[in-house]
């Protein structure tokens, strides 16, 4: 059947309206702004407190001059109020919720080395516990951790913003007489249409009415290749049309454009806090009190066994040591990088719990339309009745379908195009629910389904008869072409499989994860697919509705599941499956439900997802181990464990191998990078 409804699948393509991209995202850019001020200007006092450090000068083997003596308690005093402000107020929060963690052990380690530093500096009690230094760059450490970390949180954001700059400041309307003017975005209304000049930048998402270009859309999907557009295909704001113009028809405006969609789950992205980041917090909770309890020991220990002097050393070199440097970094540095990749391999991460658990999937479900197909149809087969040809069948049903916007018609037109010219019809008529009618060279052209054969009690040859029959069985749909009431041929068409889907599904199979297909075709067209792919399990004439107690049954299983779809009616799946993954997200706001987000159409992303989540979270664990490894052992020895074999850790010692650990937090935080998030099939 050949409906003749001419109306194209508006759904989920968007204007962007520059007065919407910039609310409500101040949060985090403000935050990791100043910590970045107060991270810049506690390193700059913090370089004369380390070179005015005795034990530095004795390492680089220079002499700190006399009137120097007051640069670092002076300097040092800055750092603590100053860099040290955000922990100090921190912690205040942590106890009166009751809830000591990070910021209360940074507190307690640089109150107690300033206080200690400080009557050091005015001879009191004889104690010998400069820390001046070690103070300053733990302030320093921290600040960084913190800035990396708000920096990470607001990247997404970043990138919507400069991809909101790149939007043109006017468009182009062309009214319904022809006439072409220049407005600003906010005047864009839907079903406006508006030029698109080669070069030019798509001022709102829509879809293309006239006219074909390749687009430049890399600073949405991270793709450098450009992508042809033509007649019946969405489009971006932002895109560039590199060597045409082009019409586009504005599909919506404000709130309900793609990028005002992600936005929102942005904010929400920004909210929520990462499993391992809540493991961070909850194992900088434990040292604090280990630090507490093994500091008070300490103190009473060394109180009964030696002198009340060493008693304070020791103690102090315990809180000081204690203080999770590589903690602090362990997490915001991991986050930072990931979300960097991610960015620039067009993933947008809305959830970071839903990253973590990606690396547990076994079970990934694809929706099919859109997601393992292009969405839009395309001709497979055209056969001619015997005595004619090929060529004629196809140029005529172009001829007739010209006319028509019904997406089978475009791809009709598209594919004659490819092989000649199409000659000219007149006399158009749609046949509501049957098909097309036009005159084409004196005689009437008809195309249309297996309604408009019945209506004319019309046969086909036998042999055309078989072949369109197989069509049907593998899910085609199947066009007769007739002249003046004969049958000259048949065109078959089908929504054209992605070539990227094959590699992303063998990509999962040798990982391991199963791969299942849900859709609402009738079963042929679904087993066909799954067939083409080698898919293991299908769901096919599935309703919108049904598809979330799809994911329920696979859970019910046992499987860990990721849905992957791209439409409003695959939002209750991607929201009930473990991680949700919207594909193609420049041009659906329908992606709310989702945790991560594709930014372009490549299904392989799934794939890229898995792999950044495996490597971030070997990452993160590994940097905790080490973070709380060394906290674990160095404290005992600060304590005076060994003592009685006749070792103590110098305080000095303690602070240099507590910097040492950061570095080799930081060095294996950077080699995420060398993880590929694509490979070859």
């Amino acid at each position: 059947m050949h409906p003749q409804s001419h109306d194209h699948d508006h759904d989920g393509s968007h204007s962007v309206d520059r007065q919407h991209q910039h609310t409500g995202h101040a949060g985090h850019g403000s935050h990791a702004a100043a910590f970045r001020d107060r991270f810049w200007l506690s390193l700059a006092l913090t370089i004369p407190v380390v070179l005015a450090s005795h034990m530095i000068a004795d390492l680089l083997g220079y002499t700190v001059p006399t009137w120097a003596g007051w640069v670092a308690p002076v300097l040092g005093t800055v750092v603590f109020l100053y860099g040290g402000q955000p922990f100090l107020t921190g912690a205040v929060g942590e106890l009166r919720a009751r809830t000591p963690g990070m910021m209360t052990l940074v507190a307690l380690a640089i109150t107690v080395a300033f206080v200690a530093s400080a009557l050091t500096t005015f001879g009191v009690a004889g104690l010998e516990l400069d820390f001046w230094w070690e103070l300053a760059l733990l302030v320093v450490i921290m600040l960084l951790g913190h800035w990396l970390e708000m920096r990470a949180l607001g990247q997404a954001t970043g990138a919507l913003d400069a991809l909101a700059e790149l939007l043109p400041d006017s468009a182009e309307r062309i009214a319904e007489d022809g006439s072409i003017s220049s407005v600003g975005l906010g005047e864009l209304a839907v079903d406006d249409v508006v030029l698109v000049r080669s070069g030019g930048r798509v001022p709102a998402d829509g879809v293309v009415t006239e006219g074909a270009a390749e687009l430049d859309e890399s600073m949405i999907t991270g793709e450098s290749n450009t992508v042809r557009r033509s007649v019946g295909d969405r489009v971006v704001a932002g895109t560039v049309a590199t060597d045409s113009s082009i019409r586009v028809r504005v599909q919506a405006i404000g709130s309900d454009t793609a990028l005002a969609g992600i936005a929102r789950l942005v904010e929400q992205a920004q909210s929520s806090k990462s499993r391992a980041q809540a493991l961070a917090d909850r194992a900088a909770a434990a040292l604090f009190w280990f630090a507490l309890i093994v500091g008070a020991l300490t103190f009473v220990v060394w109180l009964v066994i030696g002198d009340p002097t060493t008693a304070v050393e020791r103690m102090v070199t315990v809180l000081v040591i204690a203080c999770p440097h590589a903690l602090g970094l362990a997490i915001p540095l991991v986050i930072a990088i990931s979300t960097s990749m991610s960015a620039k391999a067009g993933i947008l991460v809305t959830d970071r719990l839903a990253l973590e658990r990606m690396r547990t999937i076994d079970a990934v479900v694809f929706d099919k339309t859109g997601t393992l197909t292009k969405g839009r149809p395309v001709v497979t087969e055209v056969r001619a009745a015997p005595g004619g040809s090929r060529s004629e069948v196809l140029a005529l049903a172009a001829a007739a379908e010209i006319d028509s916007e019904h997406p089978l018609a475009a791809a009709i037109v598209a594919a004659a195009r490819e092989e000649g010219p199409i000659p000219e019809a007149r006399d158009f008529r749609s046949l509501t629910g049957r098909g097309v009618q036009a005159v084409v060279d004196g005689a009437t052209i008809a195309v249309g389904g297996p309604g408009l054969l019945a209506e004319r009690e019309i046969r086909p040859p036998e042999d055309l008869a078989a072949e369109t029959q197989s069509w049907a069985a593998r899910g085609a749909t199947v066009l007769h072409v007739l002249r003046d009431g004969v049958v000259l041929g048949a065109v078959a068409l089908a929504d054209e499989v992605r070539p990227e889907s094959r590699e992303a599904i063998e990509a999962l199979h040798r990982h391991g994860v199963r791969v299942m297909m849900i859709t609402g075709d009738a079963r042929p067209v679904a087993e066909a697919v799954a067939a083409d792919l080698d898919i293991d399990e299908v769901f096919a004439e599935v309703l919108p509705a049904d598809k979330d107690s799809k994911v329920v049954e696979l859970q019910e299983r046992g499987r860990r599941v990721a849905m992957v779809g791209d439409g409003v009616n695959d939002a209750p799946a991607l929201a009930r499956a473990e991680v949700g993954i919207a594909i193609g997200a420049g041009t659906d706001v329908a992606i709310e439900s989702a945790g991560v987000v594709l930014a372009s159409d490549d299904p392989r992303g799934v794939l890229a997802v898995r792999r950044l989540s495996v490597a971030a979270h070997r990452k993160m664990w590994q940097n905790l181990a080490w973070a709380t490894g060394y906290n674990l052992l160095t404290v005992p020895l600060a304590a005076g464990v060994l003592a009685g074999v006749g070792f103590v850790l110098p305080p000095a010692v303690g602070a240099v191998v507590m910097s040492l650990s950061t570095i080799v937090v930081a060095v294996n935080a950077q080699l995420l990078r060398r993880v590929k998030l694509t490979e070859s099939a």
